[in-house]
This record gives C-alpha cells, structure tokens and sequence, in this order.
C-alpha cells in the first residue's frame, strides 16, 4: 500500500563515531528513481520513567541540558547501556541512579521515536509506583537534583513550558490520562 514512498539505502558511510551518537550518510534511492543523501544520527535508544507516589506526587529531576543550555525538568531517564539491554531494566537501573528509589511495580506508558527526520533513537517510556526509597548514585558526569511534585501541578508546569522535555511530557501526560481517567 504505501511501498511508493519507501527508500531503499544504496551506500553509507560513517561520518563521526562518538561515545554516544554516531553520525551516517546514506545514499538513498526514491521511489521515483532518483537519488539522494539522508544523514542521520544512531542512537542506542534509551528508558525513562515517571515515578508515582500514592498521594499523586511524582519525581522530577533537574539537570543542566548543555545543548539547551538550560537547567531542565525531566522524568528520570538514560540510554540502553548494552545491545539487547531489556528497556524495562534500563528504567528500573535509570529510576534507582537518578533518584534512589526503587519500585515494587512498573509498566509501560508507550515507546516514542524521538526525532524520526534525523535520528532512528527510541524511548521506552514507564510509570513506577510503590517506590521505596534508596541512595542516588547518580553516573560521575551527572548532577542532578530531584523534587517531588503533585501531578497536577506537572501539568500545569507543561502548560506554562517550564517542562518542555518532550519525553517528559509525553509520559506525564500518558500516566496522568491513566489516573483520572481511572478515578
């Protein structure tokens, strides 16, 4: 049905290879015959998760985003450390770094591709609850500080675009359309 639109990969070449990204530049056929080049960056993929305590308040972190330049609110998250890394340990080892807890339950809000014109990353997005609390060992470039907030005021914080990490968001919204459309 939609085979008119594939492209079919010709040649690729690797343009820098970096600790976490690695930047490609194919050679593509189009479906109309002709060619052209698609740059793209490989990604590992990674986990997040939103952490949900029974009085609805939620974890955030905060952390300086260099390519933003901006101290930013996220939801707890990090990248697929190993190939065939399992994402519900990712965010299970990501939630206990970054924030100390632990949780008793956990389960999967959506998987999102982050920014399909330039990069094939994936993200694995979850919710936790019955957190029990722990020690942050966050990794030795990371510095972060966590806080807790009520999930409606999350929201709100969308609103307003003092969250605008779009992995956050995603899941914040997910888990809060899964607690009010339950209550």
């Amino acid at each position: 049905m939609d085979e008119n639109l594939i492209e079919k990969k010709i040649s690729s070449e690797d343009v820098f290879d970096g600790v976490l990204l690695h930047v490609k530049k194919d050679i593509v056929k189009l479906p109309n015959g002709h060619t052209a080049p698609r740059e793209w960056i490989k990604h590992p993929g990674a986990s997040a998760v939103v952490p949900i305590f029974p009085n609805g308040d939620i974890i955030l972190v905060k952390q300086f985003r260099y390519p933003v330049g901006k101290v930013t609110l996220e939801i707890p998250a990090g990248k697929l450390d190993i190939e065939g890394e399992d994402p519900i340990k990712c965010a299970e080892r990501e939630l206990s770094e970054e924030t100390g807890y632990t949780a008793g339950k956990i389960w999967k809000l959506t998987t999102i591709a982050t920014t399909v014109g330039f990069s094939n990353e994936w993200i694995h997005l979850y919710a936790a609850q019955d957190l029990k609390s722990g020690k942050q060992h966050p990794d030795e470039d990371e510095f972060i500080n966590c806080i807790k907030v009520p999930l409606k005021e999350a929201l709100k914080m969308i609103d307003e675009g003092k969250i605008f990490d779009s992995k956050s968001i995603i899941a914040i919204l997910m888990l809060a359309k899964e607690v009010y459309h339950n209550s």
